[in-house]
């Protein structure tokens, strides 16, 4: 479900949505490639399966009659760099892979290209803690795309990529021929060259036959959070470029807007019955028995949630454990300014919507900051990161109804609580708007399957012609017998 395409809420694919597929069996999700073009990956979302590697990539092209803001590219390749844990604690990885494996030369991880050909590089952080710096030795990446939304093009020597973040850079091989090094290192994190949380693999000139050679190519300082700030500033919406749509991106924008609603939602570390949780706004995510969006359809909720029982713009003064659930007002704008009270990067994902990241801060958010948005290009996408001690505002248009996951992109903070439903509620219940139930929606908690209609009695086949003909004439038979007797 990192993909994100618009969804229909009953196939949201998360445990508030979705009842999960019971072992042994399938379940078939049918959704359309309709609203955004980019870089996706999918993974599953129950507890740690994604770090155990159960993700990958997805590619949603542009239409044969929409343009592509650059040249075609000679080739792409899907790059996913994730962590990886050699002991079942969840503390501390091991070692960065790429493609899911460990580093060069004994991964054999290796893109193939041709001479002074370019090529469109589609790169995913799919790891489950670590914001990651990616370059590539001797070459530059002309940025142009990031979670559905292409970019202002912008040259750059190393790119900071977040949690369940996506880009897509155009690569030209411009250099010697020869084998260069490819790189991601986690950031906020004392790596050594020659440590296995350093990710490596090899950009491989087609007939190189000289290694890859000297140090390897040295990042921005992993602590040094000021030039992954003004990097992030600089990401800006292609205003003139078309995506999905033959109309350009910046048809929709968010320059004189008029904001329904505002969520301060900040991210902590409690301690709640004794045990380490991480919160919203002092709220520790419990998940229920029951699906969200089942109870919603069928109960209204009762009995599996309460709507709007936390508060969505400050912290409860006790930290708690509760199903968080907020209204969100249908085809409203709502700001959403994530707060980050922890020691670490954290990145945030919302189901269903692509949002405008218009603001970055330090310290305390304040409405006066509003006036430091950028709201003439934002960039839209659906992960973003806070970094830590600051804040990060963003602006979504609630024009699709349903239950929707707004969630930390950490593994770890995730599974330990640190996510929140938005209840976007339209009364008008056309499937236009949003679908029915699927055929083969999936049942648990208190609501039971509805029971099956009753099969129809079938009818008594009719008597063929033939066998008509062959009873007429048996008839015929026997009268002709017994009238020969009485003769």
């Amino acid at each position: 479900n990192g993909i994100q395409q618009r969804l229909n809420s009953w196939q949201d694919g998360v445990s508030g949505t979705n009842c999960p597929i019971q072992p042994g069996l399938n379940w078939t999700y049918v959704f359309t490639l309709k609203d955004q073009i980019g870089t996706f990956s999918y993974f599953p979302s129950i507890n740690f399966q994604k770090a155990g590697g159960a993700f990958g990539p997805i590619r949603v092209n542009n239409r044969v009659v929409i343009p592509v803001p650059f040249p075609k590219p000679h080739g792409e390749f899907d790059l996913l760099i994730g962590d990886w844990y050699n002991e079942n604690t969840g503390l501390f990885p091991t070692s960065m892979l790429l493609n899911g494996r460990r580093r060069y030369p004994q991964s054999n991880q290796t893109i193939v290209v041709e001479e002074d050909e370019t090529y469109l590089l589609r790169i995913s952080n799919v790891g489950t803690q670590w914001s990651i710096n990616f370059r590539i030795q001797n070459h530059q990446m002309l940025l142009v795309e990031t979670e559905g939304s292409y970019t202002s093009q912008i040259m750059l020597d190393s790119i900071d990529i977040h949690v369940g973040q996506s880009y897509s850079v155009l690569v030209t091989a411009n250099q010697p021929r020869a084998d260069y090094y490819i790189v991601a290192s986690p950031k906020m994190v004392k790596t050594p060259e020659s440590s296995n949380l350093v990710g490596v693999g090899v950009l491989h000139y087609d007939a190189s036959t000289t290694p890859a050679q000297g140090p390897l190519p040295a990042g921005h300082d992993p602590f040094d959070l000021s030039f992954s700030v003004n990097q992030a500033k600089s990401i800006r919406w292609n205003l003139t470029a078309g995506a999905a749509r033959p109309n350009p991106q910046g048809t929709f924008n968010v320059s004189n807007v008029t904001l329904s609603q505002t969520f301060i939602l900040q991210g902590s570390l409690a301690e709640i019955n004794r045990s380490v949780r991480y919160t919203v706004n002092n709220v520790s995510y419990r998940v229920p028995n029951t699906a969200l969006k089942l109870a919603d359809y069928y109960n209204n909720g009762t009995g599996t949630y309460q709507l709007d029982a936390y508060p969505s713009n400050s912290s409860s003064p006790v930290a708690i454990d509760g199903t968080f659930v907020v209204s969100g007002a249908h085809n409203g704008w709502l700001e959403i300014v994530f707060k980050n009270n922890l020691q670490v990067i954290d990145t945030w994902h919302l189901d269903g919507f692509g949002f405008y990241v218009v603001g970055f801060g330090d310290g305390e958010w304040t409405p006066d900051m509003r006036s430091t948005y950028n709201l003439y290009d934002p960039v839209v996408r659906s992960t973003v990161q806070v970094y830590p001690r600051a804040w990060t505002a963003v602006y979504a248009y609630l024009d699709n109804p349903g239950m929707w996951n707004l969630r930390s992109q950490v593994l770890k903070h995730w599974y330990l609580g640190q996510e929140l439903y938005i209840r976007v509620y339209d009364p008008d219940n056309n499937p236009a708007k949003e679908r029915q139930p699927p055929s083969n929606l999936l049942y648990c908690g208190s609501i039971i399957p509805p029971p099956a209609p009753p099969k129809p009695t079938p009818t008594p086949p009719k008597p063929s012609s033939h066998a008509t003909t062959q009873s007429i004439n048996w008839f015929y038979i026997i009268f002709i017998f017994f009238t020969c007797l009485l003769l």
